[in-house]
């Protein structure tokens, strides 16, 4: 069991973070393997693999350099920065700090991922190790990551706006609840992050992030150059995938009757959500999903609570009763269920 020491002023300063870089690195981890966690990412996969794979079969270094950085059980560290934290963190800053890596860090981080595997000799002295990581890393973001930036952006918000709920509600042991195997806290200052044998790290003074990611993959970093204050981050995938989210479709007849936004809003509320948390998963505006708050309130369909610092919004009865009869409707009808008669019971041979 491997598991970090966390001051109580370190976990109480913990925070959510949305990585591009972490989004785009989740991605090649995807690719690189292969299989598909859920039909979604099977989609994607059948979308983006091909190219992909004629992509490397073109560079033969860059395709080495891949299969030594990404292994089963560890990532060359310098392919995995950990995130800065910031909010508005783009893409090609994050990118920077992979491709500003120093050539002979790259190839230790390579060998150190290749668990005593001698590193190849066709890698041994490059010195253009991070430019060519770098580069592969900007194809993936361009190709299959950034046409459906927004959304994805919308689901890892989702998520995040999810758990910091529990964290209000239920502490950090309901928070970390699910976010990767073996990932747990323990108390008494203990957060367990894998279930494989690892030297324990104290993270006095550190800055713990919490990063989701929609593909199926997670992974650990931290920082080893000396910043202060240090970073650590646990990588997970999100609750969200690259599927929708699996919730019901908004009927045509609540559309008409409420307006497609305002729809989508009340269909959303059989569970108690936040305004940013609806903002997140509709993608209307803040202001929009405000005024149909407001409106679906008057009209006693939905009733707000306070939990914590947050106000959630769920369905009243005569909501909850609106969206399962228009819902109902619009299913198609079934054939009634045979009646016995005569008061005999049927039964088939």
């Amino acid at each position: 069991m491997g598991w970090w020491e966390v001051t109580a002023d370190t976990l109480a300063a913990g925070r959510f973070a949305v990585s591009p870089l972490a989004e785009t690195t989740a991605a090649l981890k995807t690719l690189h393997r292969g299989t598909a966690a859920h039909p979604g990412e099977r989609v994607w996969l059948d979308a983006h693999l091909p190219a992909y794979r004629a992509h490397l079969a073109a560079d033969p270094p860059t395709a080495l350099l891949v299969r030594c950085a990404l292994r089963r059980t560890w990532n060359a560290t310098f392919l995995t920065p950990t995130p800065s934290g910031a909010p508005d963190q783009d893409f090609p800053a994050e990118l920077a700090r992979v491709r500003d890596t120093l050539p002979a860090t790259a190839r230790t981080d390579l060998a150190e991922a290749l668990a005593g595997t001698p590193l190849p000799a066709a890698l041994r002295h490059r010195d253009d190790l991070p430019e060519r990581t770098a580069a592969l890393l900007d194809w993936v973001w361009r190709h299959t990551v950034r046409p459906d930036w927004p959304r994805r952006r919308r689901v890892l918000e989702a998520d995040v706006l999810m758990r910091t709920a529990r964290l209000g509600s239920g502490g950090w042991a309901a928070a970390l609840d699910g976010m990767r195997p073996g990932l747990r806290w323990l108390g008494a200052n203990r957060l367990q992050i894998t279930a494989h044998d690892q030297p324990p790290r104290e993270l006095a003074d550190a800055r713990l992030l919490f990063v989701p990611v929609t593909p199926q993959q997670s992974w650990l970093s931290w920082d080893t150059g000396g910043r202060r204050p240090p970073r650590s981050a646990v990588v997970y995938p999100c609750s969200g995938t690259l599927a929708e989210p699996d919730r019901a479709p908004v009927p045509g007849a609540l559309a008409a009757l409420l307006g497609s936004g305002r729809a989508a809003v009340l269909v959303l509320l059989g569970t108690p959500k936040s305004t940013t948390q609806l903002v997140a998963l509709t993608g209307q505006g803040l202001g929009s999903v405000g005024r149909h708050l407001q409106v679906l309130r008057d009209a006693r369909l939905i009733a707000r609570r306070r939990a914590g610092r947050s106000v959630l919004y769920r369905w009243t009865e005569a909501g909850e009763a609106v969206v399962r009869a228009v819902t109902a409707a619009a299913e198609p009808s079934r054939p009634p269920s045979p009646t016995p008669t005569s008061g005999r019971s049927t039964r088939s041979r």
